[in-house]
Order: structure tokens, then sequence, then C-alpha cells
């Protein structure tokens, strides 16, 4: 899933990066290949996530994702800061921005029993510009006409992915809309509780919450998975892993708009993993629809670049 970030991810890391990530010297270039990186990873854990999704519920197999997530991010935290680096000064929005995360974790889990891999993935792309129009109305952020316009542009694609009104139409198209709504609202929050905690405390609440929470729904969705499921489901959640630890270290060596565009490059990802693992090539009206949403939201991010340039030179 475009998860964590999918361009999603990149927003949360780089609003919990605070200064003292800045011991890293700058490096664009090494951030900018760390975060393609981690496109591969959350590609390949999409991949993963359909073939499991065609026999296990949604649920399940978020559960398993978190599990190892948790498996991998606890005893890190553990033998790098203890047991103090759960302790959270924002612990209410810690809970929120979890509830946003695995929320739209289960929506694109669940959209890709349904639609292919490259459709849900240029669908999801639609969350930065959610954030920007979240970030206006529960943080008072102020937005000019150029980035509204953009807005426009990247709903536009898309329509022209989902295409209502049409027989290609189909309702379960909404659901990695529903998954970028939740990711976006989880992001809000992050920049919310901006500053407050280290990125490790961040990911253990996410692992962690996403866990413990998943736990109480897999009773009413359980399905016995087989010794293939669980081990291609491992697999999943240390792809997911990885992607996560490659964002966050991304955002080390540069500013996030210089980064934060490249995390359109899992599009691309999305169209060739997607046939080499099903045979599904994307059609043409979701390679335009894609094109458009990615150009929308790469003029969002350059808009964003120069609105930080201009507050600096005005500081």
């Amino acid at each position: 899933m475009p998860v964590v970030s999918k361009s999603a991810v990149s927003e949360t890391s780089s609003r919990i990066t605070d200064q003292s990530l800045h011991v890293q010297a700058q490096s664009p270039v090494r951030g900018i290949l760390l975060l393609v990186a981690s496109t591969v990873f959350f590609g390949l854990c999409d991949v993963i996530t359909k073939s499991l999704a065609a026999t296990l519920p949604a649920v399940e197999i978020a559960w398993i994702r978190y599990t190892t997530f948790s498996c991998i991010v606890v005893p890190m935290i553990l033998l790098t800061g203890g047991r103090a680096l759960f302790r959270s000064k924002r612990p209410g929005l810690q809970v929120l921005r979890s509830l946003g995360v695995i929320g739209s974790t289960l929506f694109f889990a669940q959209g890709l029993r349904f639609l292919p891999v490259a459709e849900s993935t240029a669908i999801y792309f639609i969350s930065p510009i959610l954030i920007m129009a979240m970030s206006i109305l529960f943080l008072g952020e102020t937005v000019g006409w150029r980035r509204w316009l953009a807005a426009l542009v990247g709903l536009s694609g898309v329509l022209v992915v989902i295409r209502p009104g049409t027989d290609a139409f189909q309702a379960t198209a909404l659901l990695p809309l529903l998954g970028a709504t939740s990711w976006a609202a989880g992001a809000v929050v992050t920049r919310k509780m901006s500053g407050s905690d280290q990125p490790l405390t961040t990911l253990g609440y996410t692992a962690v919450l996403g866990c413990l929470g998943l736990i109480l729904l897999l009773p009413f969705h359980w399905v016995a998975p087989t010794g293939r499921e669980i081990g291609l489901g491992i697999l999943m959640g240390l792809f997911f892993s990885i992607g996560q630890w490659l964002v966050v270290f991304a955002y080390r060596y540069g500013n996030a708009s210089v980064i934060a565009p490249f995390s359109y490059v899992q599009l691309i990802w999305a169209g060739v993993l997607g046939y080499l693992a099903f045979s599904a090539f994307p059609d043409r009206w979701t390679i335009g629809g894609a094109c458009i949403i990615a150009a929308s939201g790469l003029y969002t991010a350059y808009r964003e670049r120069v609105r930080m340039l201009q507050a600096r030179g005005g500081a």
C-alpha cells in the first residue's frame, strides 16, 4: 500500500523529523535514492497484499502486516532508547494518527481484492491533495489559487481513473479513495504534533496500536491461513517495514519539498509489478489519470517549496 506512503508516508516522515535529525549532512541525491528505493518495497508489498486478498480478509492481512512490523520496530526501540521512546508528549494525537494509518491500510487492502494494483495506487495518490484541503479546515493553513487549481486537476485525474457514470465504473474504486482520505487525516494529525516526538516513537505507536487494534477485529474476520499465506504475509510485513525505514532515513538527507515528489515513482512500479504478477496491464484511462494526478501532486509540491522559500526570505 502506498500507505505509509505512499506519498502518504513521505508527508508523515517529513513532519516528524525534528532538529535532532539534522545532524546528518544534507545530501538530497541520497535522500531521493532512498525514497525511490522505498517505492520498490511498497510496490512489492502491494502486490503481495493483492495476492493474499483473494483468500484472506483485509483485517487479517493488515494484522499480519502490523504484527511483523511490531516485531521489527519494538526491539529496535528498546535497543536504541529503551522504554523512554514509548513516552509520547502527545499520546492522544499519536492514537488518532495511528487510527488514520490503520484505516488507510484496511481500505486499501480491501480495494486490492477487486481492483488492479496500478488503478488502486493511482487513486490512492490523491492523498497529498486531500492533506492540503484538510490542513485548511483543521490547521488553519492558507492555500493560494494555484494550489487550489492543482487540487481540482488532481481530482479530475481520479475521475478519469474511476470514470463515474460509465459502464466501467466500479463502486469498489471508492475503497482506495477512502484509504487515501484516512491516510490524509493521519498526516494532518502528524502535522499537528510536528516536532513533539522522535520518528521511532511515532513508528512504535503505529506498529503496536495497529497490531493490538486489529486483534480486536480479528475474531470476526478470521480465516485459517495456509503455510504459503503465512510466508507471504511475513514477507509483506518485512517489505512494509523496510519501506518505512527507508522513508524515515530519506528525509534525514534533504528537505521534504525536494524529496517528496519522487514518491510518484511508485506509480511506475505499480504498473510494472502488477503486470509481472497478474498480467494486468493498466488501460489508457488508468495511465492518463495517473499522469494527471502525478502532475497535480508535483505542482503542489513545487508551490509548497516556493511558499517555504518565500517564508524564509521574509523571516
